[in-house]
């Protein structure tokens, strides 16, 4: 850096590196003594503008906090049966409703085929009474009972499974058997509904019960 003396006029040359960056100094004239003060050396290469630093997300946030709408069984209480209800008619949704509130079944119902899945992704049901065709959907493509269908045999057997059909009749076995589900209920014999629903669940718990004793005492239940 080039200054020059106020007072005598004098030139002088000072290394940049002399001078700290971004502050002023001040020394003495060496011909008259005056005193200088010069500014700030300029900086060599000031670079790219400094960039803002990304935030990085807390271990709770990368985790994913818990959402109480996810989990919509956190307020069931341990004593009690539950069931799910995969209805659209209003008509029969009222009907079952009635019926499995006489049996004291704390019953929640599922909006649609999304809505279903995500319940029983949180909670085992003890009753599952799904239509056919649910949600709009093909009765032989049903998701909910391709997905309960699909579960492990463990958690599977401990589920009673009915189907609303307009298709097969009331209590058809051979039918039950081969869409997996424990019972099948004709929508046409809805104002029996809670009749046949006790009929089914006491010969499925007959069915099972001995099975179930074995395993509880083998320590697999």
């Amino acid at each position: 850096m080039e200054i020059v003396c106020n007072s005598c006029q004098s030139k002088f040359r000072i290394p940049d590196e002399k001078i700290p960056a971004g502050r002023s100094a001040s020394f003495l004239c060496p011909k008259c003594k005056n005193k200088i003060t010069v500014g700030p050396a300029p900086d060599a290469d000031p670079g790219p503008a400094p960039q803002p630093q990304r935030q990085v997300p807390s271990a709770d946030a990368a985790a994913g906090k818990y959402d109480a709408a996810e989990k919509p069984f956190d307020f069931v209480e341990t004593e009690g049966r539950t069931a799910l209800l995969c209805e659209t008619d209003a008509g029969l949704r009222q009907a079952v409703l009635a019926a499995l509130n006489a049996m004291d079944y704390r019953t929640t119902e599922a909006g649609d085929t999304q809505d279903a899945l995500k319940k029983m992704r949180y909670h085992v049901y003890d009753l599952v009474i799904a239509n056919e065709a649910f949600d709009g959907q093909a009765p032989d493509t049903n998701a909910v009972l391709e997905y309960l269908e699909n579960l492990n045999m463990v958690i599977r057997r401990n589920i009673f499974v009915v189907m609303v059909s307009d298709r097969f009749r009331t209590m058809d076995n051979m039918a039950a058997f081969n869409h997996s589900v424990n019972m099948i209920i004709n929508s046409k014999n809805m104002d029996s509904f809670d009749k046949i629903l006790r009929r089914g669940i006491a010969d499925n718990e007959l069915f099972y019960g001995v099975f179930k004793d074995s395993l509880k005492k083998a320590g697999r239940a």
